[in-house]
């Protein structure tokens, strides 16, 4: 299990939106299990991916926890 954060300045819909797409059906193949205003979740291939983003001042923090898909959590972040 990996828990890992990054702070950004993107807006926080483009940071669920981004998630969605990288995770999601078009992306690794995960299923979007939940979505709210706070965090997204997905399931798939025996691990899972939650997302969640807190709005600071300045910038909102990105946090993602993931079992089996250590790699693909931190090629997320690094993308934002």
């Amino acid at each position: 299990m990996l828990k890992i954060a990054k702070q950004t300045k993107l807006a926080h819909e483009e940071v669920m939106n981004r998630a969605s797409k990288f995770f999601g059906k078009n992306g690794e193949g995960l299923e979007e299990i939940e979505r709210n205003p706070c965090c997204i979740s997905f399931e798939g291939g025996g691990g899972y991916v939650s997302v969640s983003i807190t709005d600071e001042q300045k910038h909102r923090t990105v946090d993602v926890e993931t079992r089996e898909y250590e790699y693909q959590a931190k090629q997320f972040l690094g993308t934002l």
